[in-house]
């Protein structure tokens, strides 16, 4: 028997058969992203029940020289959860760990196992009066342990911060299968660096998060939902300032999307309905919430803002929500970008920030820029402004070979946009991770003290290089021969 099978063999006794696969049919399927973009082969996928288990595998794989690729949802949007092509890592799957081990109402927390459905948290939470203030469109298939690894973001993050913000404790097996335990939430704790945010965000290099103690904020008592017409992305971020003077705390979300992706929506899906009677050149889709105790005045609050923002010149036109399921057909529109796009063609399609005040001038500014310098290609920016955050999207010409273009001028598309991006003093990935899709960017662009640090802690928390190697740490350079 191979290296290989003796550990395969080894991790079955350990989990049993149901924690421990070789098989094709049930392994093959958890071996490509979910957007199709990358597909590696593993020795097997694993499957524990516990974080002891989680543990002991760790130590096996160390013991063997298995390297490791922990899996939640299998639903990132940078091929960080997808083996490489040797056949030689292990899919370490949390999906059975799905519990949420305790839920405090009057503490406003919950335990969650990683493999806890988003959605899931949403629904368990709602009958205490509570809710989780963080959601996005795969809320029915991320899982809290990925959320946590990528450091999430979502349509929320403008009011209640990331994934990093909702994160109270923290349990991780480490490298080395020893477990880091913090999930006791405490306000103040100065015993040194803050591991668990170290961990948050890592991307399962450094660390398996295997359970998490997440704050809860009360349920909403009600919400409006706005959509404004605007004449450019500048007036939209001043819309942004005057909103948020207005509203304080009740806003909640605010995004914007162009013409083109309103039209994009409105092509693809025939049930769609443009909100407003005339198109406009930008869309501002707002939302302001209230708990119980502000909730009676919510409505003239909203009214207040749109007939203010009327009287500064801010908006074009507009239209509020007149019930719950209007608002949702509101928020269908800017969901439904991203797959309105892909019927269209190919796209090369970038998760970008750069500092809140200078997002709308950057995307007036670089936009065309892109469209000079790539005849042909349309580019669209739309998403959470006031996170200076946008889904940075340049489309293909017309014709363009799905694939083909992508590997050709599709790279040579995404290495300009990622030369304006830090000419402006920004980041290659707000929200989605680096994985293996944006590592060699990483290496290419950022800064040489933040590449040593992060390669510095990659070496002494994980120095075989086994948990989820080839993802967001880009390797050193080989020395120059002589």
């Amino acid at each position: 028997m191979s290296r290989n099978d003796d550990f395969c063999a080894a991790a079955r006794s350990l989990l049993g058969e149901r924690g421990f696969t070789t098989d094709p049919e049930l392994v093959d399927p958890w071996l490509t992203d979910w957007r199709g973009r990358y597909t590696g082969r593993a020795i097997g996928m694993a499957s524990p029940a516990s974080t002891a288990e989680v543990a002991a595998l760790v130590k096996l794989a160390r013991e063997y020289g298995v390297p490791i690729v922990p899996q939640g949802g299998n639903s990132g949007m940078s091929g960080g959860a997808t083996p490489d092509a040797s056949g030689d890592a292990l899919v370490l799957s949390l999906r059975r760990m799905n519990r949420i081990t305790r839920l405090d109402p009057d503490a406003r927390e919950a335990v969650c196992e990683a493999g806890v459905i988003l959605q899931t948290l949403h629904e368990a939470v709602a009958p205490h009066g509570l809710r989780f203030p963080l959601t996005l469109g795969g809320k029915g298939s991320a899982t809290i342990g990925g959320l946590i690894a990528t450091n999430a973001g979502g349509t929320q993050v403008l009011r209640h911060g990331s994934m990093r913000a909702q994160v109270l404790g923290l349990e991780a097996v480490l490298a080395d299968g020893s477990v880091f335990d913090a999930l006791v939430p405490l306000k103040k704790d100065n015993r040194g660096f803050d591991l668990k945010q170290l961990l948050i965000g890592s991307e399962g290099t450094l660390g398996i998060v295997t359970a998490a103690t997440l704050r809860l904020l009360p349920a909403l008592a009600d919400r409006v939902v706005m959509w404004a017409g605007l004449p450019d992305v500048r007036t939209a971020r001043r819309l942004l300032i005057h909103a948020e003077k207005m509203a304080g705390e009740a806003l909640e979300g605010f995004e914007v999307m162009p013409r083109h992706s309103l039209n994009a929506v409105l092509a693809h899906n025939p049930r769609a309905r443009a909100p407003l009677a005339q198109a406009h050149d930008w869309n501002a889709l707002i939302e302001l919430v209230a708990d119980s105790a502000s909730a009676a005045t919510l409505a003239d609050r909203a009214q207040a803002l749109l007939e203010s923002a009327f009287e500064a010149g801010l908006v074009e036109d507009a239209a509020i929500a007149m019930n719950e399921a209007q608002a949702e057909e509101f928020w269908a529109l800017r969901d439904e970008i991203a797959p309105a796009e892909r019927a269209i063609g190919p796209a090369m399609q970038h998760d970008i920030s750069v500092p809140v005040a200078k997002m709308a001038d950057f995307v007036a500014e670089t936009l065309p820029q892109v469209e000079a310098r790539f005849p042909g290609c349309t580019a669209v920016a739309f998403g959470h402004l006031g996170d200076g955050n946008v889904h940075y999207h340049v489309l293909a010409p017309a014709g363009a070979q799905r694939g083909e273009w992508e590997a050709t001028q599709g790279k040579e598309i995404s290495h300009f946009v990622h030369d304006l991006v830090t000419e402006w003093g920004g980041s290659i990935s707000a929200e989605h991770g680096i994985g293996q899709m944006k590592v060699g960017e990483l290496a290419r662009l950022a800064d040489p003290v933040h590449l040593a640090i992060l390669r510095n802690v990659k070496q002494a928390l994980d120095p075989q290089g086994l948990l989820n190697p080839g993802k967001l740490v880009p390797l050193a350079p080989a020395p120059a021969s002589h």
